[in-house]
């Protein structure tokens, strides 16, 4: 991609990102939002921050980049305290939110040929750059026409290029592709990628599970201002077991006769979507036959069975009681469809995985 991090990156491998025991009370409702959270980013790593909505993760992420004072607790960014030198750590972070921030009176060209000089590029630079990231988000066609004209997609995608254009060695992403559409999200995720391994460090905030699968190294799932989990993708899923057995049955009436039949052969508690219900097992062949005997005997009515791999959803799942809020309609019915074609036989099913 070209934009590389700024020289002021530290070629060591201390973390470059690295906070203990932060709290912020907000006073009005008296919100306990961060509650003693601490986490580490190595550099040169994206670290993936999961939870459900209010759970801190934005509050963290604007501690971390200075918006927000702690009430307590240490953070550093490549080593310089966020409360002692907010100066010096806003020249070496970049960030995102979650909402545009980008001038609609502006061209996109002018939104980041702006940020640029405040960034204290040179004309040049930050014309070169300007043109750069226009391009590599797709935007170069757009790029002199004014905001009030682009789509929110267009927007997201511009307010992401405008954080990048400084090639900050630290990048703070707040959920980056939250109304982006599934080409552009696969778009940006390779911009990430890009970036990282041209050095850049990344705290990702995220509520697409698949979002954090393929792109953090190192996940921290947080709840209630507190950290519940940490550790990598594939930790985490392995605390669940080797195997999720997905069971359809006929008619929602017969849920939870299958819940309770099924429960005793599960590791964790089942998890229901409408007719079907999910199993966290230790072997899923065995697993699988077993719950087939238990629900012929109780003559509860089967429509599909399918096995596969733990993903990041299930640990959300377990973790938090709930599916992320992230998940759109539109992906719930492809969720939905790929479950029927496993029930189906169209997907692997024979060997524990979901081929989708």
């Amino acid at each position: 991609m070209g934009l590389s991090p700024s020289s002021t990156s530290p070629t060591s491998t201390s973390p470059a990102v690295e906070a203990q025991d932060l709290v912020k009370v907000f006073p009005r409702g008296n919100v306990r939002a961060l509650d003693g959270v601490s986490l580490s980013v190595e550099t040169g790593t994206v670290l993936g921050l999961l939870g459900p909505n209010g759970a801190g993760k934005t509050t963290a992420v604007r501690v971390l980049s200075t918006i927000l004072e702690p009430d307590s607790g240490v953070a550093t960014i490549l080593g310089h305290d966020v409360v002692k030198k907010p100066d010096v750590v806003r020249r070496l972070v970049g960030l995102a939110g979650q909402y545009a921030t980008v001038d609609e009176n502006l061209t996109g060209r002018e939104n980041i040929y702006m940020v640029g000089r405040l960034s204290h590029l040179s004309r040049k630079v930050s014309t070169q750059r300007a043109d750069q990231l226009l391009e590599a988000f797709g935007l170069s066609d757009a790029g002199d026409r004014v905001l009030k004209t682009y789509s929110g997609g267009m927007r997201r995608r511009l307010d992401l290029a405008a954080a990048l254009i400084a090639g900050p060695p630290v990048l703070f992403l707040d959920e980056p592709t939250t109304g982006l559409d599934p080409q552009s999200r696969q778009d940006l995720w390779g911009v990430i990628e890009d970036l990282v391994r041209e050095g850049t460090t990344v705290l990702l905030t995220t509520q697409y599970l698949e979002e954090a699968d393929r792109l953090a190294r190192d996940i921290v799932v947080v709840d209630h201002g507190r950290v519940i989990a940490e550790g990598t993708p594939a930790e985490l899923k392995a605390d669940l077991g080797t195997s999720v057995v997905s069971v359809t049955v006929g008619s929602r009436e017969v849920v939870p006769t299958a819940v309770g039949l099924l429960a005793p052969l599960a590791s964790k508690e089942p998890a229901v979507d409408d007719t079907t219900v999910e199993l966290t097992v230790e072997n899923g062949p065995a697993a699988g036959a077993e719950v087939l005997r238990a629900l012929d005997a109780a003559k509860v009515p089967v429509t599909g069975l399918a096995l596969r791999e733990p993903s990041l959803d299930d640990v959300f799942l377990s973790l938090t009681g709930h599916r992320t809020e992230a998940e759109t309609e539109d992906e719930r019915s492809a969720h939905k469809s790929r479950r029927r074609r496993a029930d189906a036989g169209d997907e692997g099913t024979t060997d524990g995985k979901d081929a989708a």
